[in-house]
């Protein structure tokens, strides 16, 4: 009886911490792929980011070049990128130029 309860015990740990996480990311995943629409930036599993021209059932038309439009599985889809994350590589503000004093000479 006790060994039941142990197995039963560890079957609960295992789906706590394997099963339980692994449903969760593929329930947001597949809320991302279904929420995809014209206009959004995405990033597909194999790293192309393009701009979503066309939705269908389960293909999006992408633009990953200006004139170039494939063809995706929609479940191809990495992630959609934001506005915020377009612009982390640039600065808001520029940082301005430092004034420095030009090195003085010393007499030979």
């Amino acid at each position: 009886m006790t060994g039941f309860i142990v197995i039963l015990i560890l079957f609960a740990l295992f789906w706590l911490v394997l099963i339980r996480p692994q449903r969760r990311r593929q329930a947001a995943q597949n809320q991302l792929v279904q929420s995809v629409e014209v206009g959004d930036e995405i990033v597909t599993a194999g790293g192309l980011y393009g701009h979503v021209r066309g939705v269908g059932d389960d293909e999006l038309l992408v633009e990953i070049a200006p004139g170039t439009n494939v063809r995706i599985a929609r479940r191809a889809v990495g992630a959609v990128i934001g506005p915020d994350e377009e612009e982390e590589g640039e600065p808001e503000h520029p940082a301005e130029p430092e004034n420095e004093a030009a090195p003085e000479e010393t007499p030979s």
